[in-house]
């Protein structure tokens, strides 16, 4: 069964989220938005190439011009300029003009890589999104960020471009991994705590179906995630101010991440960032004990990890300093009020950050 959301800008539809559990649908999709007769380059890594290439060229081929795939190596190390160049060139071999098109078949490296290479080669050009991981299918492939890392420093390079489509195929949940899936459920979890009390407890209520990747159950977290960042995105597309309470998590989580050499995955890093920011929320006196250990109940269900060891308390706030969301000399740290009701808050202190990365370092 197809659901499809849309995500409007100044109240005028943008783009379609469209779930579904096949890829069945995704050529009369691209038929409508006038990709019949033109060139087209699917941008995949080499993991997802392997899984779903195939199936996806096909059905192009029968609407477009020309097919033409640019593989990357799987790998967050892979998300750099010279990889974005590596497509430049590509493109540029095959003759791709303004009015042909991108793929972004697979998670959120190669949807940031793709989405940054059509806002930037020819000065744009149409794309869109195919997630296949559950990170990507909830965040990453919504909203319309792209970007690139440079050195350590993660997504400092790229664009607010916005994808035609985003085609969701539920279904690739199943080849994921235990850790992989795992990782996308920091989003999904961040979603409810800032926004939708609940769809929060819904999790809660469902998480034993959603551990067993039950895909009725699943299409039905998606698409209420999905809803959650709609909603967001369409008022503030451009993070100038709602939209930066999708950050909640992220910015001791950007920390970890560093730290630890990207070693660990994304929506891990988020997960543990969101009970670092419940705990600061605790200690501003917001939210209860309670809030927490439920938090954390639900992280170990599914398998996410709830404390990292080897890292220096004092390392993490160091790196928070050079997070985007810096204000001035000030964080701007997202808090809870209550699960459900996020905000930003510019008074955390270096004190607080150390007691509240108790609660998620060994």
């Amino acid at each position: 069964m197809q659901k499809t959301l849309t995500v409007c800008g100044n109240g005028e539809p943008i783009y379609d989220i469209v779930l579904d559990t096949a890829f069945d649908g995704l050529g009369s999709r691209l038929e409508a938005l006038g990709v019949r007769g033109r060139r087209v380059c699917v941008v995949t890594d080499s993991r997802v190439a392997s899984l779903y290439l195939d199936q996806v060229r096909d059905i192009l081929k029968a609407y477009c011009r020309q097919v033409v795939a640019y593989i990357f190596p799987d790998g967050e190390e892979s998300k750099t300029l010279d990889t974005v160049e590596g497509l430049y060139e590509v493109l540029m071999e095959n003759r791709f003009d303004r009015k042909d098109w991108l793929v972004a078949l697979g998670g959120g490296v190669v949807g940031d890589l793709c989405g940054f290479g059509a806002a930037t080669y020819l000065r744009g050009v149409s794309f869109i999104q195919i997630p296949t991981t559950l990170l990507a299918q909830v965040d990453s492939s919504i909203g319309g960020k792209t970007g690139v890392d440079v050195s350590s420093y993660k997504n400092m390079v790229g664009a607010f471009y916005m994808p035609r489509l985003v085609y969701t195929n539920v279904s690739t949940l199943l080849t994921l991994s235990d850790e992989q899936f795992s990782s996308g459920m920091g989003e999904v979890i961040k979603h409810g705590l800032i926004q939708d009390k609940a769809y929060y407890q819904w999790l809660l209520r469902n998480k034993d179906a959603i551990g067993r990747r039950e895909l009725s159950v699943c299409m039905e977290m998606i698409a209420g995630s999905d809803e959650i960042k709609r909603r967001v995105v369409e008022q503030d597309p451009t993070e100038q101010g709602l939209r930066a309470l999708l950050n909640f998590g992220h910015t001791l989580g950007h920390a970890l991440e560093k730290q630890l050499s990207f070693s660990m995955l994304h929506g891990h890093c988020v997960g543990l960032g969101c009970l670092g920011a419940v705990r600061l929320s605790i200690l501003k006196g917001y939210l209860d004990e309670d809030c927490l250990l439920g938090l954390r109940s639900l992280m170990e269900s599914l398998g996410m990890p709830v404390k990292v060891e080897e890292i220096l308390k004092e390392n993490v706030v160091e790196d928070t300093k050079s997070d985007k969301k810096m204000d001035g000399d000030a964080i701007r740290f997202i808090l809870l009020r209550s699960v459900g009701e996020a905000f930003v808050d510019r008074t955390v202190t270096e004190e607080d950050m150390m007691a509240a990365l108790d609660e998620i370092l060994l």
